[in-house]
């Protein structure tokens, strides 16, 4: 069946710019792939070190991209070697969820587990591609951090059901960290990205990092709908967050609304997470609680990336900077704060994103244009569906239909 294209009335900010809103969909989409591809790039190169470490490095603030840590040692130096993280270079992060573009692209409608399953494991097995860090053409898979190559083990080789793969992993934000595309294909639909988003990570990650994925997603759809603010963003997330996953972007954000600035929100913020953080206080050295299932506990990077872009006013430049000086898990943290400022319309740096793309070797405007064309496939066959569902409950006497 050829989905009909649906009628809609304008938007306010449509109606108000000739039909054409400053911050559309495709503008949206962009905003939030390459916004979150060019934070991963910037927090890569301060991973797992706290603000003061970071700062002693850099000589003050990490203000925009800048080389490993190591130097040229990078090469050698551990734990750091074989990646060279630094230099604009985009990390895990921006592979899966290009990854993940790659599946959207490929089924044309909403995923589930299976979809991963069939879809994004062959990719990442089967597919060599240019690898950033590794400075050479690879499999996605040999870059891939161990939670991440769980989804190969356990479903390549293990053949478990895709619904539940997920259970035994370690719990992190391994899932979290790509599933802003969920959001995107669900825009200005938090309730349907969450739904989806669990559907999907039930692959990867169970407890809360699951959950933390299903928030993202939502997070990022909510960013995309017209008129949104940091506020909105954090309002959809408590509504549908369960746990202590809730309960920790309830308490960073209390703090969070204290600050209008990164310097001063770094320890605050840190203090508001730290309770519901499993991995403790030094993040090379994991506690014995560390990634392991409870509904009483939260992955860090999502309160903490919310909390930045409550801080930065929703402004790019601002979150991710925070997000990047806050270290720790900074490359996933600036990669959600980056999609979720950018999903809200604020500009990613064009001198940050050309030496990304340039260093990385990588196009991050060609998966925006492809989502975009996705995401608007996939309304109108829900339009479709829905339509469908409105006159089939008609016919039961349920309810008299509008159209």
């Amino acid at each position: 069946m050829t989905p009909t294209e649906p009628e809609c009335p304008a938007g306010p900010e449509e109606a108000q710019n000739g039909g054409t809103a400053p911050y559309g969909l495709a503008e949206r989409i962009t905003g939030a792939l390459v916004g979150a591809a060019v934070g991963d790039a910037l927090g890569g190169p301060v991973e797992g070190y706290d603000p003061e470490r970071i700062a002693e490095r850099h000589g003050g603030r990490v203000l925009g991209i800048v080389g490993p840590w190591h130097g040229d040692a990078w090469r050698t130096a551990r734990p750091i070697a074989p990646y060279h993280k630094g230099d604009g270079h985009v990390t895990d992060d921006t592979l899966m969820t290009h990854a993940l573009v790659r599946v959207y692209a490929r089924v044309r409608d909403h995923l589930d587990a299976y979809a991963i399953a069939e879809h994004l494991v062959p990719d990442l097995m089967t597919n060599p591609r240019w690898i950033p860090e590794l400075e050479a053409e690879a499999l996605p898979l040999q870059r891939l951090f161990l939670a991440e190559k769980w989804l190969v083990a356990r479903l390549a080789y293990g053949h478990a059901d895709p619904r539940e793969a997920g259970v035994g992993n370690i719990v992190n934000c391994g899932a979290a960290m790509y599933t802003a595309p969920v959001g995107l294909v669900n825009a200005a639909h938090p309730d349907a990205a969450y739904a989806e988003a669990l559907d999907i990570a039930g692959a990867h990650q169970s407890s809360y990092g699951r959950e933390a994925a299903g928030v993202l997603a939502a997070a990022v759809a909510a960013a995309t709908t017209p008129g949104a603010t940091p506020d909105s963003v954090v309002t959809a997330c408590l509504s549908l967050a369960k746990d202590g996953t809730r309960e920790a972007i309830e308490k960073v954000c209390e703090v969070a609304r204290e600050h209008s600035d990164f310097e001063s929100a770094l320890r605050p913020l840190r203090a508001a997470v730290a309770p519901y953080d499993t991995v403790g206080p030094d993040y090379r050295a994991p506690s014995l609680a560390a990634r392991r299932p409870s509904r009483l506990h939260a992955i860090e990077e999502l309160p903490v990336a919310l909390g930045m872009l409550l801080v930065s006013g929703g402004d790019y430049r601002h979150a991710v900077l925070g997000a990047v000086n806050y270290g720790r898990d900074c490359d996933s943290i600036a990669t959600m704060a980056g999609a979720l400022a950018g999903a809200l319309g604020s500009p990613v740096p064009e001198d940050w994103a050309k030496t990304v793309a340039e260093a990385s070797r990588l196009d991050l405007w060609a998966p925006a244009r492809t989502l975009t064309e996705v995401a608007r496939e996939i309304f109108e066959r829900d339009v479709v569906r829905r339509r469908a569902h409105e006159r089939a409950f008609t016919a039961l006497g349920g309810t008299a239909c509008s159209d």
